[in-house]
């Protein structure tokens, strides 16, 4: 297990120095109630007084329901600012644009909550001088389990390196709540969608193959799977390079 009392001390001592380099004045970061961003906004809240963290509902009814009370209740036990931004009126109308244009397929009418999402914190951050705040772990970047330009987006990601049970752990060290860190991971782009249930293998065996270099073979298949196929969106933007 890592030294998580260490690694509090250096973690917020990088997002204090990247503050300071950048010249902004805060930092905003979007809180859904889960474990990463959890983690994420009390990591930047102790760098950074001025941390804003922002529930963005869109569509679903989890996010309105047990997602908001969680993000509510990560931020008020670090004194937070949260604000809320209503995204679902934007989604529709977005969709009714849309489909004249083309027959949406149901990933890319699923990527539109996680890429208005990211929209509304830039336009927060660039109207106040902040910093994004990324709020990715390292085995759903390994996955590709995030939306390119969508939670892929951001200025600077403190928990990059850590495997969703390191985020757990850490968690529990920082003592977060209980109903934070038990819950099921989610990235509420639909009615009872869960991560582990729509890639078909738990972040334990992810993370035992990340750490350790062992899984099943069915556990095997699928993280090689979802690796190579989401390479592209690991890669930087490819751009034309004269020869």
């Amino acid at each position: 297990m890592r030294d998580y009392q260490t690694e509090f001390k250096n973690r917020v001592a990088f997002i204090r120095r990247l503050v300071a380099e950048s010249h902004v004045d805060g930092i905003v970061y979007g809180n859904s109630g889960g474990k990463d961003c959890t983690l994420v906004g009390i990591l930047c809240k102790a760098a950074c007084d001025n941390t804003v963290g922002v529930i963005m509902p869109c569509a679903s009814r989890r996010n309105y329901g047990s997602d908001a009370e969680d993000a509510r209740a990560a931020a008020a036990q670090c004194d937070i600012e949260t604000r809320t931004v209503d995204l679902t009126r934007v989604r529709a109308a977005l969709l009714e644009q849309l489909f004249p244009a083309t027959d949406m397929t149901e990933p890319s009418t699923a990527n539109l909550a996680p890429r208005l999402r990211m929209t509304t914190l830039y336009a927060i951050a660039g109207s106040e001088n902040r910093l994004v705040a990324g709020t990715g772990n390292r085995s759903e970047v390994y996955m590709g389990y995030f939306t390119k330009w969508g939670d892929g987006a951001y200025d600077f990601d403190p928990i990059a390196d850590l495997t969703a049970t390191e985020v757990i752990e850490f968690l529990r060290y920082l003592e977060a709540p209980r109903s934070i860190t038990e819950k099921a991971p989610s990235a509420g782009l639909y009615e009872g969608q869960t991560d582990e249930q729509e890639m078909g293998v738990t972040y334990a065996a992810i993370d035992n193959y990340l750490l350790n270099g062992t899984a099943s073979e069915k556990d095997l298949e699928i993280i090689s799977r979802y690796h190579s196929r989401s390479e592209h969106k690991r890669r930087p933007s490819t751009v034309y390079q004269p020869q």
